[in-house]
């Protein structure tokens, strides 16, 4: 476990047009291939699964399933004859258990 705040691993909500398709793929009831509500952040580089599990946990009081992380490389820009790199970072897919309440972003930040 690192030693980071539960407000330090988790950086933003991603809200893309794959995410909110997850979110609300996941809240119907007739799918048997989803297990639950499907929530996406971006997160610390150094946070690890059981840590944002753990952070998901205390600030939205749900209980979480399972925690999936997709790490990105940050992309190269040029302006003119420069050259730079965005910075690296971290997309975590945090499934809810089945049954636990809707999450809104908004209501617990």
């Amino acid at each position: 476990m690192s030693k980071l705040s539960v407000w330090d691993i988790l950086k933003s909500p991603v809200v893309t047009e794959k995410s909110v398709i997850l979110k609300e793929d996941s809240t119907e009831e007739n799918t048997d291939r989803v297990q639950g509500q499907v929530l996406t952040f971006r997160v610390d580089r150094k946070a690890a699964k059981p840590d944002i599990k753990k952070a998901i946990e205390e600030i939205f009081n749900v209980k979480v399933a399972a925690v999936r992380t997709v790490q990105y490389d940050g992309k190269i820009k040029k302006r003119g004859k420069f050259e730079g790199r965005r910075p690296a970072w971290k997309k975590a897919y945090v499934t809810l258990k089945k049954g636990e309440p809707m999450v809104d972003y908004a209501e617990a930040i």
